[in-house]
């Protein structure tokens, strides 16, 4: 009996970090912030527990700044239609999101848009979003 509660226990305690290291949406994003920026794809990455577009934005004085866009994990994505080939480097879209409580280009976004008005959710964690529920 000793030995399978010191199992259980080493057991648990491998997977508990990674329980406690998940944030919550209104930890790190800001509900009252909301983004819809335009800009060119630069990379994606397929993930978990949350995929990442890379854009580069475009702002009013010229100057571009890459933006990190949290998704939800690579399985959440494709289960909503997402596919690899859909992000390659170049792509127009348009996100929508809210920012980072920390004020860095970076949102966590609930859709993305192309050019031909394919609109993809992104799966966000914010409870509050209508398309969350998708």
């Amino acid at each position: 009996m000793k030995r399978f509660c010191l199992i259980l226990a080493v057991t648990g305690s491998l997977f508990a970090g990674s329980v406690f290291a998940h944030h919550s949406f209104t930890a790190e994003y800001d509900p009252k912030k909301p983004v819809k920026m335009s800009g060119k794809v630069t990379e994606m990455k397929w993930s978990n527990p949350h995929g990442w577009i890379y854009v580069d934005v475009v702002g009013a004085d010229g100057k571009v700044t890459n933006w990190a866009l949290e998704t939800s994990g690579a399985n959440g994505l494709y289960r909503r239609g997402w596919r690899k080939e859909d992000m390659p480097a170049g792509t127009e879209v348009l996100f929508e999101g809210w920012q980072a409580r920390n004020g860095k280009p970076a949102a966590n976004i609930s859709t993305i848009t192309f050019k031909d008005g394919r609109r993809l959710f992104a799966g966000t964690s914010n409870s509050a979003d209508p398309s969350s529920k998708q």
